[in-house]
């Protein structure tokens, strides 16, 4: 019999709340038994109090077996800068987007991506798609290591230390910006080793590194030589690598080419969100967040705050997102049946959203999987 499980339950902006409350609907179908615990996020709380992921829901993430996450609303710094309440304003409060500082506070490094083409998907770019990707979740560009105005003492360092500063060295500090792109031997070594486990794991033959290391010699020069020296301890699965730039031609060409992707933080969001296209869209974009004591689910998509309120989307993403949860919880039973349900509400065509061609709204998709369990 399943335990009762503490989820952290974090709707967010927008449709997040109706991609969620779907998913529950689906979850409840299927037995799994849970006390769902609410966390606040997103950009009503950015508004109001200056946090977009308040010190309250980081203490729920600390106290749950897993958690959903919905949605959220993310805007540039002067856009968020302005739409504070009055009260706020001129603190030098800064947003940064929750998702990123949620990865990085629980140390989430893992983002999983599933790629799942279900037969009967109208919106299939091409029959039989199944790839996974690994993206490195807590470093990268998105490390949050930025300056805009840049300080005189960071002009200086770089003037001193960098031939290559040489065309910026007449630049005033606010001519210009700098975000650190930051990859660590730690982090590029468990995100590939994660990577490469769960291709023997799960029977896949091929690992391929995502990287620009011709270019971007450093940073991703480590990471590419971290994924050659662990591929080596891997010889029953092939590897090789390819230039970001170049996969997003390949994977076109011939998405069959690929099995198990893995890259650094940005790279992974790019070919990720691509390789989602291909099997639907971002109606069909799970994603899982995982770190070695909690990990977090989510659909892909954002918030969306044109269609929230219309029960119009799809919710299969945040349905498959669960479907994860469940798998990493262990019930994989209660998993499979769910996608199950799932490929087969799609095989059969009765009932589509708008993005699958089809009339049915959130809920009513949501529930026809539910009653195919």
């Amino acid at each position: 019999m399943s335990r009762n499980y503490r989820i952290g339950w974090l709707p967010g902006d927008g449709i997040g709340w109706e991609v969620c409350d779907a998913a529950r609907i689906v979850l409840d179908a299927v037995g799994f038994s849970a006390e769902y615990v609410h966390g606040d996020i997103g950009w009503d709380y950015w508004c109001s109090e200056g946090d977009a992921l308040p010190q309250r829901t980081i203490d729920v993430l600390h106290n749950v077996d897993a958690a959903m996450f919905g949605a959220i609303t993310s805007k540039p710094v002067k856009a968020a800068e302005e739409e504070l309440e009055a009260k706020l304003k001129c603190k030098g409060l800064v947003y940064r987007s929750p998702i990123v500082r949620m990865r990085q506070l629980l140390d989430l490094y893992i983002c999983l991506r599933p790629i799942r083409a279900y037969p009967g998907n109208p919106a299939n770019y091409k029959e039989g798609i199944n790839l996974v990707v690994f993206r490195e979740n807590t470093e990268d560009l998105y490390a949050g290591v930025e300056f805009f105005p840049v300080p005189q003492a960071v002009s200086d360092v770089l003037a001193v230390s960098s031939k290559n500063f040489a065309p910026f060295a007449q630049l005033s500090g606010d001519d210009y910006a700098i975000s650190c792109k930051i990859n660590t031997r730690k982090g590029s070594e468990r995100i590939v080793r994660a990577a490469f486990d769960y291709a023997v794991k799960h029977g896949r033959k091929k690992v391929t590194c995502v990287d620009k290391a011709n270019v971007v010699r450093a940073t991703d020069g480590l990471f590419l030589e971290i994924f050659r020296t662990v591929a080596s301890e891997y010889p029953s699965i092939q590897a090789d690598n390819a230039n970001i730039d170049a996969i997003t031609m390949w994977l076109l060409k011939n998405p069959f080419n690929y099995d198990v992707l893995v890259a650094p933080n940005l790279y992974g969001d790019i070919v990720s969100d691509l390789c989602a296209q291909m099997v639907g869209g971002l109606g069909f974009g799970c994603s899982g967040n995982i770190g070695a004591k909690v990990a977090v689910f989510e659909p892909t998509h954002g918030s969306a705050p044109k269609y929230s309120g219309q029960q119009k989307v799809n919710p299969i993403a945040t349905i498959l997102a669960a479907k994860m949860m469940l798998e990493w919880l262990g019930e994989t039973q209660k998993a499979a049946a769910v996608e199950g349900a799932v490929a087969r509400i799609i095989a059969e065509g009765k009932v589509r959203t708008y993005d699958m061609g089809g009339t049915a709204t959130t809920q009513q998709m949501a529930s026809a999987i539910a009653s195919a369990l």
